[in-house]
């Protein structure tokens, strides 16, 4: 089976070494960064960083985009604009990448995981539900947890792989119980759920454009938001919470100096142009892999119910941890370049004595997921 997949691989991608999602510079980069060099605008003022903004908020159908220099400064924004704050907590899933916490660590609050379902790899809105039941408690229109008296400051889903969460059903309970949504969308431009862009049910969302991710800006990422009060804040915010004043340097809060660069910008307009044919060729790509995996035996990762995702990473899942771990150094000694999904956040040191529930559905999958090579070719 192995050897039949890296032939496929092979078919896909040719011979020498295959990453795991490289960037594709296909379009107008080169001259748009020549360009941009030759106006003088390469740092955080420029006409493209406005315009980065504007059209990545309309394909994802926001009404206001903030860029910013990465995903996790994203994140970490986005949380400080919902009231996230020192000795807070945010509900999060323990299976996702380790900027998903990080950027709760830096505001001074604390992650508390729940479990995700195995069809979406994404927080399970039923184990969100019943651990507020268990542990939650309303006061003043806000939730606090009963065990360590902490304010439960937000709830942050991520969009695993691109495959979009039961977000809808996530974002009623997090109404319900009076705890601001914020979407970690980084992995999904491109995906939706019932017709509805992802890091766009919450009050903020956010999306990354690493240089492995779908649309790459080298390095960079987008709040996105309907509230234009949220969105300014966040603009003021990430340019060191400075008064606009034509010369005099007034900060009037602790800021951050978090914009875009408009060199990264130029990059990221050229790379939203092609999106559309990025998605089409991905959507092939695990077409491919699923029409594999369904003549070998093998379990795909398919886009979950109600949602059309962007296969921005494709996996699989093995048997077992050791078949896991066989499957994995063989293609790495091929020149295949495949990972397993992330060790869970609750394993590493700094989150280790975060509350959890059992994490049973994750850890299954922490032992099984495999990513293969999803680049577009």
């Amino acid at each position: 089976m192995i050897d039949d997949l890296i032939d496929l691989v092979r078919s896909i991608y040719g011979e020498g070494f295959v990453p795991l999602h490289r960037p594709v510079f296909a379009g107008t980069e080169r001259e748009d960064l020549v360009a941009c060099i030759d106006s003088n605008f390469v740092s955080s003022v420029g006409a493209q960083v406005v315009e980065m903004e504007q059209r990545v908020a309309a394909f994802a159908g926001a009404a206001h985009g903030v860029a910013v220099v990465n995903g996790t400064n994203a994140l970490q924004v986005a949380l400080r604009l919902v009231g996230v704050e020192r000795d807070c907590e945010v509900i999060t899933q323990a299976l996702t990448f380790v900027a998903t916490c990080n950027a709760m660590a830096y505001l001074g609050a604390r992650p508390v995981f729940v479990d995700v379902d195995r069809s979406t790899l994404g927080l399970s809105p039923d184990a969100l539900s019943r651990f507020l039941e268990a542990t939650g408690v309303r006061r003043d229109g806000q939730c606090y947890n009963r065990e360590s008296g902490r304010r439960i400051a937000a709830c942050q889903p991520m969009h695993t792989f691109g495959h979009p969460a039961r977000i809808d059903e996530i974002s009623e309970i997090c109404g319900d119980w009076g705890i601001p949504l914020v979407e970690d969308a980084a992995e999904s431009l491109g995906s939706y759920y019932r017709g509805q862009h992802t890091g766009t049910f919450g009050r903020v969302g956010v999306f990354s454009f690493n240089g492995n991710k779908i649309v790459t800006t080298g390095g960079g990422g987008m709040i996105v938001t309907d509230d234009a009060a949220l969105a300014a804040q966040a603009k003021h915010l990430t340019t060191t919470a400075k008064v606009d004043h034509p010369y005099e340097y007034v900060h009037d809060q602790l800021g951050y100096n978090f914009r875009m660069p408009n060199l990264n910008a130029t990059l990221g307009c050229a790379q939203m142009e092609q999106l559309p044919g990025f998605l089409a060729t991905k959507r092939e790509i695990a077409g491919r892999y699923a029409e594999f995996c369904a003549e070998h035996g093998l379990e795909f990762v398919h886009e979950p119910e109600h949602a059309r995702s962007n296969y921005w990473l494709n996996a699989i899942v093995l048997e077992n941890r050791k078949a896991r771990d066989a499957f994995l150094q063989a293609t790495n000694d091929q020149g295949i370049m495949t990972r397993p999904i992330w060790r869970l956040m609750n394993e590493l040191p700094m989150y280790a004595d975060c509350q959890r529930d059992g994490l049973e559905v994750s850890k299954w999958l922490e032992d099984r997921v495999v990513n293969l090579p999803s680049s577009v070719p």
